[in-house]
């Protein structure tokens, strides 16, 4: 959580969570926030690693099954091109604020993310560790 945490903050000069909240309880304040929160991994197909109970519920899926899917999957197909290559964009420039975008739930309902900022995730030495999202507003098609 640490490094989701500082990660945005540094890029963003944003908080993901009020910058009160204690280290110990951030894992919670995390999980139980209003918007969707996501990241993987640095894998060649990353896979995710993390998802508040907010993005667990869009994604219609469990923790068990969500952090066995590679990030790509989240979007349809015909997406994964615009989808690679606002996360290259994102690996260039530590992160996205403008990012909308069309995901698919594990229960075949479709939906658009909104109001999406991605961002680079890097470790206390400042070396790679993944991609995160921050799903601010969300609807079903």
């Amino acid at each position: 959580m640490a490094r989701l945490r500082e990660s945005y903050r540094r890029l963003t000069g944003r908080d993901l969570i009020p910058p009160a909240v204690a280290a110990a309880d951030a894992p919670a304040a995390l999980d139980a926030a209003p918007f969707g929160i996501v990241s993987h991994g640095t894998q060649a197909d990353p896979l995710f690693n993390y998802a508040n109970r907010c993005a667990l519920a869009l994604f219609a899926m469990d923790w068990a099954g969500f952090t066995r899917l590679p990030s790509r999957y989240s979007a349809p197909t015909a997406d994964r091109e615009a989808r690679a290559q606002l996360l290259a964009r994102v690996a260039a420039n530590g992160f996205a604020d403008d990012y909308r975008g069309l995901r698919v739930a594990a229960d075949g309902r479709r939906f658009v993310i909104e109001d999406t900022t991605i961002w680079n995730v890097t470790d206390e030495n400042g070396q790679p560790a993944g991609q995160a999202a921050r799903i601010g507003r969300w609807h079903d098609l």
